[in-house]
């Protein structure tokens, strides 16, 4: 917040000063702050001094004085205390110099505050002034520079010091003598190298310094090195001649300019500075022979030397020397060679190589292909204008093996018996080696040899040179006339119907022979026996049905003879069950004595067949029970081959009455109703039939003659009623009997003992019922209740009476079977 203006200052002060209230006296605001000027390099880790001056401002108690680095406040001071009247202030501070410090603004702000007397705070700060802090070590530059510097030449130097900061405002100064150098900075972190090039001139020939000096922060340090500079020319080496014929006298010299000591081939001149000299006679020996002169200088305590060498050519004839170019030139065929024939000779001879005959010629000196075509004697010519050599060589083209067709076929066929070499001839130079093994083996194949078949199979024949190897397949077939083996063409063989199989005779034989089965004799006469292909890919002759045995007389030929072989042939078929031989539907009677299932097969040889239930055990009992029926499989069998057939077993019995019951089982009203329940167990099922008492009207019968009902029951419906199952193996009967008493409906079911009387009184009236209401098809009964038409209780329309009187007993089909039990049941009707 902004201070009042100096006037109004001024007049407020003026103002508490009469009015007595100013014990401050007269007050300045801080208008000048000046902070000390600060060196121009400070050296980082020494301290440096900051000073700061307000000079008039007051009153100082007022007065709080702060030096910054940038915007940190290094020290704060007040000023509280001071006397009112007394004016202006300084605060000075020490402070170490830091690297962090470098480029770093100081600055002093100087704090008026009359606030507690009702005035503002008044503030300024002084000009920043900039802090530039530096490290130089001590140590001075290390200075790398070679100690010799011949004149005209360049020697590489260099001038390292680390430590260095602000290590960009380093100055570097490198100098030699009087010829300042301009090096080339690199700076690295905190190091700093120069490097350049030096080259001495004639002038500064002799001892030199070599100066680095590095400045930093108006410091500096220094290194000199001494540099001698010096002179040293190339020594002089001449020849009289440079290219000497042969025989020439040639004069050597070696010499040099400065005070240098001179070496011609090991030979030192008498004095430094004088030369030294050799004579020869030229000789072939002599051509490209080199020339060695050294020179030595003694340089500041070091000795230095300089050489120079020069070569001599002796012209003489060419020589055609056997090393060079030999009398016998082998070369390999195939790849690119580059020919050559070298004669010695200066100037360089030319070689020319040519056929005597005006043939071929030779391409020496180039690259290309070497044929067996090339190979012959050449006479060569080497030629220069010192002269000429002649001579003649031989060329021979080697080349591997080779193994064709005409010297070595692929395929050899032999006769068994004879006497043969496995010949095997290759091509090739130097001539090949050729030895041939059978594969598998081991043994090389020699000479002459018997033939027998084992000699039948592929050989490796390889031949070789020292330019290769080449190697080749023989396959050696051996043949022979037809042979029958047993194994292969046996003489006995069954045809087995059905099979698919054909006769398979195999004869040995090369080729392989051509084989026909005939028959001889019975049914077979002039038949031709099918016969199996030897090869599995050939198309096999059709398979017959039918096969007639007998002998067959097989005739094998090929072009080295025939044989015949007599085979016998017999003819067996498979297991086979059908419908007639097993049928697959078989019934039993309970009872009867137990038997094995009707179940034959054919076949040749007989098959044996062997039956046994499925999915239940089948125990063996002496009689047919129920329990046998069910599910069977049988299973014939020979040598061929199985057939099975799956039977169904059916178990038939006679008939029995299992139940004979009246409904309802209590008491009945006359004109009620009531209803009588015959069930049969049978197997097939029964047919039931009724006898009703003479003169029952109204009766009615199911579908099936199971149940007989009566609607409306009066008197003349009591008496014995009888239910009769019959099927094709016996019949079988069960009474049931209803008696009239009074009001009361009695009925009854009895055997032997309970409805004896009954039936005594009541025979004459069954044997009406029988006789009128069911001969010859005339029915005296009234309409079904339940079928809706006229039907005779019997259900058959005769034998109603048969037997009457003979309850209780059993008989076969036609005859009654009552219990030996007499069960009684009573219904009781009732008048209205």
């Amino acid at each position: 917040m902004p201070g009042p203006s100096p006037g109004l200052h001024r007049a407020l002060l003026g103002l508490w000063a009469a009015l007595g209230l100013g014990l401050l006296g007269l007050s300045e605001r801080p208008d000048r702050v000046e902070l000390v000027p600060l060196p121009a390099w400070q050296p980082v880790g020494e301290n440096f001094t900051l000073s700061c001056r307000v000079p008039g401002a007051g009153p100082r108690g007022s007065l709080t004085l702060t030096l910054l680095r940038g915007t940190q406040e290094l020290i704060r001071r007040s000023f509280a205390g001071e006397p009112p009247r007394a004016r202006g202030a300084v605060l000075t501070a020490t402070v170490l110099a830091r690297r962090e410090d470098h480029g770093a603004n100081f600055s002093c702000r100087a704090e008026l505050d009359l606030r507690p007397h009702g005035l503002g705070l008044f503030e300024n700060t002084s000009d920043p002034r900039e802090l530039r802090t530096f490290t130089l070590p001590p140590e001075p530059p290390r200075l790398t520079a070679p100690r010799l510097l011949e004149v005209g030449s360049e020697g590489p130097v260099s001038c390292v010091i680390d430590g260095l900061f602000p290590v960009s405002e380093a100055g570097v100064y490198l100098a030699l003598g009087d010829q300042r150098l301009s090096p080339d900075v690199t700076l690295e972190g905190d190091a700093l190298m120069a490097t350049t090039t030096a080259t001495a001139s004639a002038e500064q020939e002799g001892a030199r310094q070599l100066v680095c000096n590095v400045t930093l922060g108006g410091e500096s340090r220094e290194t000199r090195e001494n540099v001698t500079v010096y002179s040293f020319p190339e020594p002089l080496l001449t020849l009289s001649e440079l290219n000497a014929p042969e025989g020439t006298m040639v004069t050597v010299t070696c010499a040099a300019e400065t005070q240098a000591l001179v070496t011609l081939d090991g030979i030192p001149a008498a004095a430094p500075g004088q030369p030294v000299q050799l004579q020869l006679n030229a000789t072939e020996k002599d051509d490209r022979r080199g020339f060695f002169c050294d020179a030595t200088l003694d340089v500041d305590g070091e000795t230095l030397s300089k050489n120079e060498s020069v070569e001599l050519r002796v012209l003489y004839a060419p020589r055609l020397d056997d090393s060079d170019c030999p009398r016998s030139w082998t070369w390999p065929e195939g790849p690119e060679q580059t020919l050559r024939c070298d004669a010695r000779g200066n100037p360089q001879p030319s070689v020319h190589c040519a056929r005597p005959d005006g043939g071929a010629v030779l391409a020496l000196g180039l690259l290309g292909p070497v044929t067996r075509e090339l190979a012959g004697t050449y006479r060569c010519t080497a030629t220069n204008d010192q002269g000429q050599a002649v001579k003649d060589v031989t060329l021979t083209v080697e080349y591997a093996p080779a193994l064709d067709s005409l010297g070595c076929p692929e395929r050899i066929t032999w006769l068994e018996g004879t006497e043969v070499s496995l010949s095997c001839v290759a091509h090739g130079v130097p001539p090949p080696n050729v030895s041939c093994v059978r594969f598998g083996g081991a043994e090389v194949i020699e000479g002459l040899m018997r033939v027998a078949r084992e000699h039948a199979g592929t050989y490796h024949c390889e031949a070789t040179n020292a330019r290769g190897s080449a190697a080749k397949n023989v396959a050696v077939t051996v043949e022979y006339g037809p042979r029958f083996e047993e194994v292969s063409c046996p003489s006995n063989w069954t045809w087995v119907e059905g099979s698919g199989r054909l006769f398979s005779c195999e004869v040995a034989g090369k080729p392989q022979p051509s084989v026909e089965c005939v028959g001889s004799g019975g049914t077979s006469e002039g038949v031709l026996l099918p016969l199996a292909p030897p090869d599995p890919g050939s198309r096999a002759p059709r398979i017959p049905s039918e096969l007639s045995p007998g002998t067959y007389i097989c005739n094998a030929t090929n072009r080295h003879g025939s044989m015949v072989k007599m085979v016998t042939v017999s003819a067996e078929s498979p297991p086979q069950m059908d419908e007639s031989t097993c049928p697959s539907h078989q019934s039993w009677l309970e009872g009867a004595e137990a038997a094995a299932l009707a179940c034959s097969a054919r076949g040749r040889p007989s098959p044996q067949v062997s039956c046994s239930r499925e999915g239940a055990p089948w125990p063996r009992r002496l009689r047919v029970s129920r329990e046998d029926a069910g599910t069977y499989r049988c299973l014939a069998t020979n040598a061929h081959g199985t057939d099975a057939r799956i039977i169904t077993v059916g178990v038939e019995y006679r008939p029995v009455v299992a139940e004979l019951a009246a409904s309802p089982p209590g008491g009945v009203r006359p004109g009620g109703n009531f209803t009588l329940t015959c069930r049969a167990e049978a197997w097939p099922p029964a047919q039931i039939s009724w006898r009703a008492p003479p003169g029952a009207l109204n009766i009615g019968l199911s579908s099936n003659n199971s149940t007989l009902s009566v609607a409306g029951a009066m008197g003349s419906h009591g008496g014995e009623y009888e239910c009769a199952a019959t099927n094709a193996h016996g019949r079988h009967t069960r009474r049931i009997t209803v008696r009239v008493a009074g009001p009361w409906l009695w009925v009854a079911v009895g055997g032997a003992a309970g409805g004896a009387a009954l039936l005594a009184a009541g025979a004459g009236l069954a044997f009406y019922v029988q006789s009128t209401a069911c001969k010859k098809g005339e029915y005296n009964v009234q309409e079904a209740e339940s079928s809706g038409e006229a039907v005779c209780l019997n259900g058959a329309g005769a034998g109603a009476g048969r037997d009457a009187g003979a309850e209780g007993g059993t008989e076969a089909a036609g005859t009654s079977e009552v219990p030996a039990g007499g069960e009684v049941f009573a219904i009781q009707l009732t008048s209205a």
